[in-house]
């Protein structure tokens, strides 16, 4: 590991965490707390929940191309500052409305993207799929612990010390851009992890992403809307005494449905199942939200499906970007991506304002039929999908020019399960599109040296 990623990597992934953590902290408890705000509704309630999803899904892509304009670190500040702005507003209102506001401030920093891409900016080529897996660890780890404190907190200090407990975290994410984090040399826009408006509707058009982009939204939606009834089940299981602190339920059901997921992840991938698995994750879920819809007054039923819903979720929100990666091709991988995030905060925003209205007009009853009903769409939807092939970009650096590159991209083109190759000037780098099962490791930087050997001695003579 590079010592550079002391200041780079680690801190980006840092920020990353702390404002991923500081939204997800008020999934598990958001709905039982904000019934005590003035004014509130069940149906204003799934609009506060999910009111940073929209503006969030709104305006990521446009954050993006601002920082490409205007430089990462200023819109990564305006981005923090708009997150503590409303964090301020959720600590210190008193009704559902400035509840409602505080909610859509924190979704309008939306920073995702061009934490990404400044993470691009100061990564190497050949570090960055590295980088970007240690991001999403952290982004895991994140949803995970923020599960199992968030009920630990709000017991103490309600609602208000989760956004107080935010704003700390903003603000020392603000330390690590203006004092940790160095200025990249350039901004580079990086077609792998930034959108190109121009691609756009070619990628809107592209079914296979399409099925990819449904799915992240019905898994959002349906993650969303049953955490608007699970806080409120939960505490019914406390006054039957099945139950003394919410967080006992969340910590031995994220631990053990992670671990589960890991046999489910190792099946997919290194086996190549990874469509059977995707498919009996989508079945799970769908299964486990009729039955809740059937049964989650009865606390062994609650804690056996929401165990197995969580085993299935963790193996969707795993294999999702995965498949989008390995549909989309290198030029519309970033755009594929983006389109993909805001599929994802449409559901979130969808998902908690649906779950309000449904909530009060037929309970939790209503909320569960419905995610069951998108899954059972997801299902078939699934189907319907690509055989994924096991593809992987391999990048070979370069220090000199390349004379005669089409030259050297035949020769590359002829080697088993090299299916593209493409020279990134900007980058000094070759990327490679090979599949994994027909290609021999080791064999393209084989054919690269012997091209550099010969035109060298070319050269020389």
């Amino acid at each position: 590991m590079n010592h550079s990623w002391l200041k780079t990597v680690f801190p980006i992934a840092t920020i990353f965490s702390f404002r991923l953590m500081g939204l997800f902290l008020l999934i598990p408890v958001f709905s039982v707390y904000a019934a005590t705000l003035n004014g509130a509704t069940s149906t204003l309630i799934g609009f506060a929940l999910g009111g940073y999803g929209l503006a969030q899904g709104l305006l990521q892509i446009p954050f993006g191309m601002l920082s490409d304009k205007y430089g990462r670190k200023p819109i990564l500040l305006l981005g923090l500052f708009l997150f503590i702005i409303g964090s301020l507003v959720g600590a210190i209102t008193d009704s559902i409305y400035g509840m409602i506001l505080a909610r859509t401030l924190q979704g309008a920093g939306a920073i995702g993207s061009v934490l990404i891409a400044l993470l691009a900016d100061l990564t190497p080529d050949n570090q960055r799929t590295r980088a970007m897996a240690v991001v999403g660890v952290s982004i895991g780890i994140s949803f995970s612990l923020a599960m199992v404190i968030s009920p630990i907190i709000t017991s103490f200090y309600g609602l208000a010390g989760i956004f107080w407990l935010t704003i700390i975290m903003a603000t020392s994410g603000i330390f690590l851009i203006c004092l940790v984090i160095p200025n990249p040399k350039e901004i580079v826009f990086h077609d792998d992890t930034e959108t190109n408006i121009s691609l756009v509707r070619p990628v809107l058009k592209n079914s296979h992403l399409q099925k990819l982009n449904y799915g992240i939204f019905t898994q959002h939606f349906i993650l969303t809307s049953t955490f608007f009834a699970i806080p409120m089940l939960l505490n019914d299981q406390i006054q039957l005494g099945h139950l003394t602190q919410q967080w006992h339920f969340y910590l031995p059901l994220m631990l053990f449905s992670f671990i589960l997921m890991i046999p489910f992840i190792i099946l997919s991938e290194k086996k190549h199942h990874l469509k059977m698995v995707f498919i009996l994750a989508v079945l799970f879920t769908a299964i486990s939200q009729g039955l809740l819809a059937l049964t989650c007054q009865d606390w062994y039923s609650l804690c056996a499906l929401m165990f197995v819903y969580f085993i299935a979720f963790n193996v969707l929100e795993a294999s999702l970007p995965s498949l989008v990666s390995k549909q989309a091709n290198r030029q519309n991988k970033g755009t594929a991506m983006g389109i993909y995030s805001t599929s994802q905060f449409l559901g979130i925003f969808f998902g908690g304002a649906l779950a309000g209205i449904l909530y009060q007009w037929h309970g939790h009853q209503a909320i569960f039929t419905i995610n069951m009903l998108f899954g059972i769409i997801w299902l078939f939807v699934s189907f319907l999908m690509n055989p994924t092939a096991y593809r992987c970009m391999i990048i070979i650096d370069y220090r000199n020019s390349i004379d005669d590159f089409h030259d050297l991209q035949k020769q590359l083109l002829l080697l088993p399960g090299v299916q593209e190759a493409k020279l990134v000037s900007n980058e000094h780098a070759l990327h490679l599109l090979v599949d994994n099962e027909a290609y021999t490791p080791g064999s393209a930087e084989k054919v690269f040296e012997q091209f550099n050997t010969t035109s060298k001695s070319i050269n020389h003579k």
